[in-house]
């Protein structure tokens, strides 16, 4: 079956409704599975292919601690937290990336992340009514690139081409990613938005690696250790491997608003999940959600999904969903997540005329 044929027959999860009318339909494929790979929940085509775009950040930022380049450089929590994020480019995430930079001894002109308008609605009235310019500081990814940048300085790596794909950095990153999501050799790469790489890998895939990204959180293993509640070894990681991995979600879960900000997505869903679950959205409509081992799923459980036509509007609806139908968020936690749930639509005069609902079934 070619990629045409896979997306054709990818399952509606989400109709935008006008009225009683059905407007808009938006097709998808979501899967759910242990660290191990045996999957609780599917639906479409978990071998369906999606460029990584800026879900791997938390991966992206594991050699910047596992290094020591973070301790090395003093990086606080909410540091760390900012190198994983999509922020909105509010003054809380660019005054903390400048931080970062001038400790470093670098500043904003040695980013390779280019430069545009906050994502944030405020941040960017605020600039244009003040008649400031937006630099490389309010890109959503100046955060991961400050943490590359100090990775390669406290390395001793060139810092002009660190985002070139056979840069010793960006070689590490691969690998890490590739262990996490039994990634073949050879994968499909791109540019990103913000220059960095890119990568072609299944939904699988990126389930896989954010099940064990969840399920280190409360392992505590080296090389000669074993896990006695999983078929998953991770034999390939070293001790300062996991350590940065258990630190870098533990600093998402406690500093959302770095990780996106104010009204977003990402923010807001940790904020709920009150420590169960990290997240991490991705343009063109692919999220990923690590929940952290608990009573339902004891070794954790890794989510990704993927709205095939790229409609940024129909993704929330379809995270909460998912997460409803996994129990992983109660009804109290639904109810406050209404909003992203089922969006209601409403005309320029302010009157309802329709919602964003989610039509799927998981079959659980």
């Amino acid at each position: 079956m070619n990629e045409a044929e896979h997306t054709s027959n990818l399952p509606v999860l989400v109709e935008v409704m006008r009225g009683t009318i059905v407007e808009s339909r938006h097709c998808g494929a979501i899967v759910a599975l242990k660290p191990d790979g045996q999957i609780v929940a599917q639906l479409g085509d978990a071998n369906l292919v999606t460029s990584t775009r800026s879900t791997i950040k938390a991966i992206q930022a594991i050699p910047f601690v596992a290094s020591g380049a973070a301790d090395r450089f003093s990086i606080t929590e909410r540091e760390l937290a900012v190198a994983c994020a999509s922020h909105g480019g509010e003054p809380m995430h660019t005054e903390t990336v400048a931080a970062m930079l001038e400790r470093i001894g670098l500043t904003e002109s040695h980013l390779r992340c280019g430069a545009h308008l906050p994502y944030n609605e405020d941040a960017t009235r605020k600039l244009q009514s003040e008649g400031k310019p937006f630099t490389q500081l309010h890109n959503n990814c100046s955060g991961k690139h400050t943490g590359m940048l100090a990775t390669c300085l406290h390395n001793d790596w060139s810092i002009e081409n660190y985002l070139a794909n056979e840069h010793p950095l960006q070689q590490k990153i691969i690998s890490v990613f590739r262990q996490l999501g039994d990634l073949p050799e050879e994968l499909p790469t791109a540019i990103d938005g913000c220059s960095a790489p890119t990568f072609g890998v299944s939904l699988r895939s990126l389930a896989l690696a954010f099940a064990r990204l969840a399920r280190f959180t409360t392992a505590h293993l080296t090389n000669h250790e074993t896990d006695s509640h999983s078929q998953f070894q991770p034999t390939t990681f070293d001790s300062s491997t996991i350590k940065a991995i258990q630190r870098i979600v533990k600093t998402m879960i406690t500093h959302p608003e770095m990780v996106g900000g104010t009204g977003r997505l990402d923010t807001n869903l940790m904020q709920t999940a009150r420590g169960s679950l990290f997240c991490k959205i991705g343009a063109e409509a692919t999220y990923v959600i690590g929940v952290l081992p608990c009573d339902k799923f004891p070794e954790g459980l890794g989510i990704a999904l993927k709205i095939q036509d790229g409609a940024t509007r129909a993704l929330a609806t379809v995270v909460i969903e998912t997460l409803a139908q996994l129990g992983v968020l109660d009804e109290e936690q639904q109810a406050e997540l209404a909003s992203y749930h089922k969006p209601v639509l409403n005309n320029y005069r302010g009157l309802r005329i329709g919602e964003i609902i989610p039509v799927f079934n998981l079959g659980l």
